[in-house]
């Protein structure tokens, strides 16, 4: 990570994490093929409840696991061992108490969350349905996450990346037994699709723990002391990264509760499962900026600074190639994706004006939620989080304005494309020595 070529050392590292993340969301797309089969409104619950579990993943995942793997990675890249294995106890430990805390929150409130998002009769009930199950279970998702960030902060992405990966792929024939049932088994329904993925937590958790106490990994788990400066390490990267999930999942949320209180339950559903295809890009991003962390921090922990940056901006460019590829298939194609999930013209036409307008503005997306990793690493987060809150700004408030104004769904989405270049634009604007790697 310190001296080997740029592109193909961040490549060497990327691939096990995008493997993994294409896994998870390949998961995601099959399982709402599967609820399709039980009609529109598990489609439309199914839509309100994943912008919920993507912001638990992505606030474990991508906003504390940043913080943990960035802390890690500067702890071995300045050679103290100790202090790597006291962060690598600290960040179970703090995670296992914010699992707890958002999954409290979140059974408590989670059915006038539902409401506010315009569920209501049929579709309200699939969305409680799926929730009641799968929220109790993040719990063991943010303890997973955490395990996971320990290894990538060695440099070790292939670990989780396996780990995570076979058990994204169990949830493929666990989905459609536990949601239809089969012989003993008894059909669940939309609630099947939630144990499902507390199976999937539960494994993932149980390996990723063993490989971490085994002392496989450079930062080993044990017992010790708790102390507040290695959780203020972790928080100083972590806590406020956490706002970047808040506002990219913030603003989908608030888009499709725009969505289904203007314009209906089909509406809603086809752009809740087009927008599925948005959270495609969540993968390539942190394929490419789990490494990008841990280099970025370990050589600033090096004292190369100029290397860091390159480093951010190869895998900007990265990032950016991949998301522009998908986001154009699906504009080109958008009827061929939104026809797997159903037939229902009002449906399939939503998604399909979404993904023509919005597909071909992916690659900024893709290019600055990237560039946030690398500034996690820097410990450089006010610019990304700025263009967080701008994004929001532009889709949410314009949005609501076009849709209480005209109702005309194709600007809505209009303002969601200049909402997803702005914040690309300005991410790469602000990458930069002067304002990230000045020490």
């Amino acid at each position: 990570m310190l001296k080997g070529p740029i592109f193909l050392t961040l490549l060497s590292l990327a691939w096990p994490n995008l493997v993994m993340m294409l896994a998870q969301s390949s998961t995601g797309f099959i399982e709402a093929w599967f609820l399709s089969k039980l009609g529109i409104d598990a489609l439309a619950g199914a839509a309100l409840v994943l912008p919920i579990l993507m912001l638990m993943q992505s606030m474990s995942q991508g906003a504390m696991g940043g913080g943990i793997s960035s802390a890690v990675a500067r702890a071995l890249g300045a050679n103290s061992h100790a202090q790597a294995n006291s962060l690598a106890l600290h960040a179970v430990v703090l995670n296992t108490a914010l699992g707890i805390i958002c999954s409290a929150l979140l059974v408590t409130f989670s059915k006038p969350l539902f409401e506010l998002m315009g569920a209501k009769d049929a579709s309200l009930a699939a969305a409680m349905a799926y929730a009641n199950i799968a929220f109790p279970g993040l719990i063991l998702m943010w303890i997973m996450n955490a395990l996971a960030s320990i290894i990538r902060g060695s440099g070790n992405m292939f670990t989780p990346g396996i780990v995570i990966s076979g058990g994204a792929l169990l949830l493929v024939p666990i989905s459609p037994l536990l949601i239809f049932g089969w012989g003993p088994l008894p059909a669940l329904g939309i609630a099947g699709a939630g144990w499902a993925l507390v199976v999937y937590y539960a494994s993932g958790t149980a390996i990723l723990f063993w490989y971490v106490v085994s002392g496989r990994n450079l930062a080993r788990l044990q017992k010790g002391p708790l102390s507040w400066s290695p959780m203020r390490n972790i928080l100083g990267v972590g806590g406020l990264a956490t706002l970047n999930p808040l506002l990219t999942n913030g603003l989908i949320a608030s888009t499709t509760a725009l969505v289904g209180a203007y314009l209906g339950t089909a509406a809603l559903a086809g752009y809740g499962t087009a927008a599925r295809l948005e959270y495609l890009i969540f993968p390539v991003a942190f394929g490419i900026g789990a490494p990008l962390v841990a280099m970025v921090a370990s050589n600033l922990g090096a004292k190369q600074p100029e290397r860091a940056l390159r480093i951010a901006l190869t895998g900007g460019a990265m990032a950016f190639v991949v998301a522009e590829s998908v986001g154009l298939a699906a504009a080109i194609w958008p009827h061929s994706w939104m026809r797997l999930f159903g037939e229902d013209p009002e449906m399939i036409a939503a998604g399909a004006a979404y993904l023509q307008i919005v597909g071909p503005f992916f690659g900024f997306f893709g290019m600055g939620f990237t560039l946030y990793f690398a500034a996690q690493g820097a410990r450089k987060l006010v610019w990304p989080l700025a263009s967080g809150v701008l994004r929001l700004i532009i889709a949410v408030l314009g949005g609501w304005a076009i849709l209480h104004t005209t109702s005309s769904l194709t600007w809505f989405f209009a303002a969601s494309a200049l909402a997803m270049a702005a914040y690309g634009s300005v991410i790469l604007a602000t990458t930069n020595p002067r304002r990230w790697f000045k020490h």
